[in-house]
């Protein structure tokens, strides 16, 4: 018989404590790390569905995602070694890495584009006010022009 369970969280916590004979009476195999190129086709696969600027960047993300996990994977190494803690990174991580990521792309690309229409709204009012000025100073020219002419009038 075979049970799996993810390490991560309460759930297998909540279990072993209920059910002693799980991790007593068992052999417990963890999970080995994926492969790289693994990784690689998941990324490649779940962020196919993201709009991106351009293909590149796209790529470069995607080779990102199993670059970082894998950093992960030798920090936990690290610490299993220096503080004689586990830290596991499971598939399901992975893919939680995954949906971060776009959860997080998709909420700056909002904000950016805020931040744009906020810019450029704000150039076409520096735009506006700048015709308004000169207009102004056009029509400044001309009265002072009349004042002066109606100054003379007034001394003579």
């Amino acid at each position: 018989m075979s049970l799996c369970f993810s390490p991560v969280g309460e759930a297998f916590r909540n279990r072993a404590k209920k059910f002693p004979a799980l991790v007593n009476c068992s052999v417990i195999d963890w999970f080995h790390p994926w492969p790289e190129d693994a990784l690689f086709s998941v990324a490649e696969k779940f962020l196919a569905e993201v709009e991106m600027a351009s293909d590149e960047i796209r790529a470069g993300i995607t080779k990102f995602m199993p670059f970082s996990f894998k950093i992960v994977n030798q920090y936990s190494e690290k610490i299993l070694d220096q503080e004689r803690r586990f830290v596991y990174t499971t598939p399901k991580s992975f893919l939680e890495l995954i949906k971060l990521f776009k959860v997080m792309y998709s909420k700056k690309e909002g904000e950016l584009a805020k931040s744009l229409d906020t810019y450029e709204s704000g150039v076409l009012k520096l735009t506006e006010t700048g015709e308004v000025v000169a207009k102004l100073e056009e029509d400044l020219k001309i009265m002072s022009v009349e004042v002066e002419a109606k100054k003379k009038s007034a001394d003579e």
